[in-house]
């Protein structure tokens, strides 16, 4: 049977002569022509209608045996195209449960009512079957001509509608394609102005949070300095102490320094004054991440970038989301500078990176970094031992808004982010993964973009 015609028939009579018949007017040694109107070789291809096409007849003795080999031809993909079921037959189901039976498995066959008696009363049958339209009726005797017309003229019939339906459904998948590309765009859209949103107002923060660092710093420096002062101060104070002649008040001031602790003051306030500088130097440090993760003031341009020190930017970033959780593992090989977008590289890795700390579950785990080159070609790995991923799950992995997390602590689009991401650079990400025992991410970049994407 070919792509473009079915003509396989189904042939159910208890009688084995009508067999025969059949077999002379359906496949003679002659090869039967099929003539085809304007509308279907549009739809078939002009070379069908000079094509030689041959009945291919099956033959049942039962409506049993006739639903058997329609069960099977199913089963093998090579459907019945039309059915010529004799009315009444002995032995079994009379012709109408055989149609009823035969429709339940296949309700595209054409069904062809073979009968010699004139008493059956059509309009009942065709009322019980549901079928004023798609249930034809032949009287025997047989007409040639009339048979070889009638399975024809069904069997073309079948095969338009099966093409249209191929269109049909073809067309249904390129709309639903349309739709499903319109809908990741659109959410792609969203996030991204979100994220821009996000990083203009961490550029912000960073500013307005820069200019108390700096006076903060400023100040405490200027108070170690001081304090070195005082402390010069209470050293002559006390050396004094000896050449005070009232021992009274020599007295009164020893009280007053176990009063307010005077020695634990003079050790524990350079110490104050020390963690205050290194906190404000992480804050410093933190806002400087903040600003090589948005990279705002680089006016998304495609530019020249580390991407070591992206991840580390990133990694300090979400540092609270990691320390209780993974111990951070990395496996950095020396690289070139990339050709990219900073901020957009930065928000794959930190979308890869969260999604590794909350796949890890509530035992600790450990989180893998791993970086390397190949040829043009840089490369990132981020593994972690979290759950995994099951197989079926794989493939749907980067489709928008699939997630495997509960409702409400995924939008599954930050995968599906990613993605866009990474093939607008023009690179590859992957996913390999195990139940059980963790999965690794893997996103490749080329070291230069040709003709980069805006």
């Amino acid at each position: 049977m070919s792509e473009r015609s079915n003509r396989r028939i189904l042939l159910i009579d208890d009688t084995p002569s009508i067999h025969v018949d059949f077999r002379k007017i359906l496949m003679p040694a002659s090869v039967q022509t099929v003539e085809l109107d304007e509308m279907e070789a549009a739809l078939f291809g002009s070379e069908v209608k000079s094509a030689g096409v041959l009945f291919e007849l099956d033959s049942a003795y039962g409506g049993q045996e006739g639903l058997g080999k329609l069960k099977w031809a199913l089963q093998q993909n090579r459907p019945y195209a039309l059915a010529f079921v004799d009315m009444r037959m002995p032995e079994g189901w009379d012709g109408a449960q055989t149609i009823e039976h035969l429709w339940q498995q296949d309700p595209r066959l054409q069904v062809v009512v073979c009968t010699a008696y004139s008493d059956y009363s059509w309009d009942e049958l065709l009322d019980r079957l549901q079928a004023h339209d798609r249930l034809l009726i032949l009287k025997k005797p047989f007409d040639n001509i009339e048979v070889q017309q009638m399975a024809n003229t069904l069997l073309t019939k079948w095969d338009m509608t099966e093409r249209a339906c191929m269109q049909m459904n073809h067309l249904e998948h390129l709309v639903q394609r349309e739709i499903d590309e319109r809908k990741q765009l659109e959410s792609q859209l969203v996030q991204s102005e979100k994220l821009a949103s996000l990083g203009q107002l961490a550029a912000g923060v960073a500013h307005e949070i820069n200019n108390p660092i700096g006076f903060i710093s400023s100040n405490l420096g200027t108070l170690d300095g001081y304090f070195k002062q005082l402390q010069e101060m209470l050293d002559a104070y006390r050396d004094a102490e000896e050449a005070i002649g009232s021992s009274e008040l020599v007295e009164r001031l020893q009280q007053l320094r176990e009063r307010i602790e005077l020695e634990f003051l003079r050790d524990d306030i350079p110490l104050l004054i020390k963690e205050s500088k290194e906190g404000i130097s992480r804050v410093g440090q933190i806002v400087k991440n903040l600003k090589d993760f948005s990279r705002v003031d680089s006016n998304q341009e495609w530019q020249w970038a580390n991407l070591q020190q992206g991840i580390e930017s990133t990694l300090n970033i979400v540092a609270n989301e990691l320390k209780y959780k993974a111990d951070v593992v990395k496996d950095y090989q020396v690289l070139p500078d990339i050709e990219c977008l900073p901020s957009q590289i930065n928000q794959v890795i930190m979308n890869l990176i969260v999604n590794a700390s909350q796949a890890i579950g509530p035992e600790r785990g450990t989180l893998t970094l791993r970086t390397g080159l190949a040829v043009e070609t840089v490369w990132i790995e981020v593994e972690d031992t979290g759950s995994g991923i099951a197989p079926q799950c794989l493939p749907k992995i980067f489709d928008p808004f699939f997630t495997t997390k509960p409702v409400g602590q995924g939008t599954g689009l930050g995968l599906s982010l990613s993605y866009g991401i990474v093939k607008k650079h023009r690179g590859e990400i992957s996913v390999r993964s195990e139940v059980g025992v963790g999965t690794t991410f893997r996103v490749e970049l080329p070291v230069r973009q040709t003709n980069p994407t805006g």
